[in-house]
């Protein structure tokens, strides 16, 4: 911390608003905020970045969960059912985090977001408004172990698209449009940053001098994009979706191949 210039500090604070707004839209947002801190500070510990970056996308993801609970259809029980799960999980990912090897599951992640992408450009309705029969029990309790336990285990363990997989999840499995799984995604994206922030709180991987002033760039950008993803609808989402997926796979390529 005692090498942050001016310069260093705006640019974590723009980045950290830009990651609160796509955050708040789609997901995505430790594409930007992760990134950033790595730069700020490169003779860190990665794991630092990834705990400061749960501290400051926990207060955006609240700001625009609540946003999203006020104004969209949100199932409030089914969603936090769903993020209690979820933090959870997160804990367990956490935990193991320090043993995986992320050049083997780089790979795998970068086939699951084409396959996303290919689906959503395929299927141009996908998404854009609710479909099928309401959601039965069977269905609801497969979403609580697929986007509860997996997503949230995965968000602790490594992270990059969870939001993405968290709203294409809710899509897929209970037949939501895409601004009710964005709003209900973060519900359960607050308990995954919250159960990932326990564990690295306890191993010390924080930045608590600088994580509170990027909290605040983070919350106003996630403010203003809840609010633009609740006006211009499903359509905008899906848009915002296919540019975080590309910008997903091309950052987790750069950092396999990219060497």
């Amino acid at each position: 911390m005692h090498d942050l210039t001016l310069t260093t500090a705006v640019m974590l604070c723009v980045a950290a608003a830009l990651a609160g707004w796509v955050d708040a839209v789609v997901g995505g947002g430790g594409l930007l905020q992760v990134p950033a801190l790595l730069i700020a500070f490169p003779h860190l510990a990665p794991a630092y970045a990834l705990g400061t970056n749960k501290a400051v996308g926990v207060v955006g993801t609240s700001a625009a969960a609540m946003t999203y609970v006020r104004k969209a259809p949100v199932d409030v029980r089914l969603a936090v059912r769903l993020g209690g799960v979820a933090a959870l999980a997160a804990v367990g990912g956490a935990f193991f985090a320090a043993g995986v090897n992320s050049e083997v599951l780089r790979p795998v992640i970068m086939v699951l977001l084409v396959a996303v992408a290919a689906f959503v450009v395929l299927r141009p309705q996908f998404g854009r408004k609710p479909g099928g029969a309401p959601a039965t029990r069977r269905r609801i309790v497969t979403a609580i172990v697929v986007v509860g336990a997996g997503i949230g285990f995965y968000d602790g363990l490594l992270g990059p698209g969870t939001g993405t997989f968290l709203v294409i999840g809710l899509v897929a499995l209970l037949s939501m449009d895409m601004v009710t799984a964005s709003a209900t995604a973060k519900v359960v994206n607050v308990g995954t940053n919250l159960g990932a922030l326990a564990m690295f709180t306890a191993q010390g991987t924080v930045l608590w001098a600088l994580a509170p002033f990027m909290a605040l760039f983070n919350l106003a950008g996630a403010s203003v994009g809840a609010r633009m993803a609740l006006k211009r609808g499903s359509g905008f989402v899906r848009a915002v979706m296919l540019v975080v997926v590309v910008a997903l796979v091309g950052k987790l390529a750069l950092d396999q191949w990219g060497k």
